[in-house]
């Protein structure tokens, strides 16, 4: 997988929701690859603090930043953070990799789901991957990355996850529109949709439910219900040079659960 391995080129990615679950593992795979980590948490600064060493461990950098990405109207200051971080720790003025990954999960059918909680899933899988990569484009690298989350739930349906599947199918209108606006300034954006996988998310029921793990995992031609590791090779992959020419696409790793 090719990443510059320059130590004056050395890439810089920044991760939200980076301290736990999925993000984590992104970038920790985006570390072994020698690339250095901005990485954002919302309230357990020891798990962000115990991923940065780890990731230090590696032989590159990472800095932690507190961000609750539902509150948008922190993303300006959120932004000058960044780059106090960037000049601070990395000698750098801009980065190369930004994954909009940060996320919550609301189990409810259509007719239990308040306002609430859908302005909230709304305003976190939606709001904030258009409005922080908005804010944050001028420090992004020309040539860099743009990388959405969203969830196999946008092609399949499953009882109770309609307004988080909705978010997500926004998610997915807006990489294709940040695609094509970037292109000018040669940056690429495209959306990861994981299926199932064991992590805490959504209180872990994937992961810690057994009868639920085999149900899912009997809807998936590969037998067994994703890991945590499964996404994040696949986020190392496409932010590599090697997928350089992949531009506004929709990737599922699901393993072709629900085909």
């Amino acid at each position: 997988m090719s990443f510059s391995t320059d130590s004056n080129d050395s890439r810089i990615a920044l991760i939200t929701g980076a301290s736990r679950g999925l993000g984590r593992n992104m970038a920790l795979r985006l570390a072994t690859s020698g690339v250095h980590i901005i990485g954002t948490y919302r309230t357990r600064a020891d798990e962000a603090q115990s991923l940065a060493q780890e990731i230090e461990a590696l032989g590159v950098k990472a800095v932690m930043l507190p961000l609750d990405v539902s509150r948008s109207e922190t993303f300006t200051d959120f932004v000058t953070q960044v780059g106090h971080a960037l000049r601070d720790t990395f000698g750098a003025t801009g980065f190369d990799y930004l994954v909009n990954n940060a996320g919550i999960g609301v189990h409810a059918s259509v007719v239990e789901t308040t306002e609430r909680q859908f302005d909230e899933l709304m305003a976190v899988h939606l709001k904030a991957p258009f409005f922080l990569t908005q804010r944050l484009l001028p420090l992004i690298n020309r040539g860099g990355r743009v990388l959405n989350v969203s969830s196999g739930l946008a092609r399949f349906t499953l009882p109770g996850y309609a307004a988080y599947a909705a978010a997500k199918g926004g998610v997915e209108v807006l990489t294709r529109y940040l695609a094509r606006e970037l292109g000018e300034r040669q940056i690429t954006v495209n959306v990861i949709a994981p299926g199932a996988i064991e992590t805490d998310f959504g209180g872990g029921a994937v992961r810690d439910v057994p009868d639920l793990n085999r149900h899912i995992a009997s809807t998936i031609p590969l037998g067994r219900v994703g890991l945590p590791d499964d996404v994040g090779a696949a986020v190392s992959a496409l932010l590599s040079d090697n997928m350089a020419w992949m531009n506004g696409v929709r990737v599922e790793v699901s393993g072709g659960q629900l085909l």
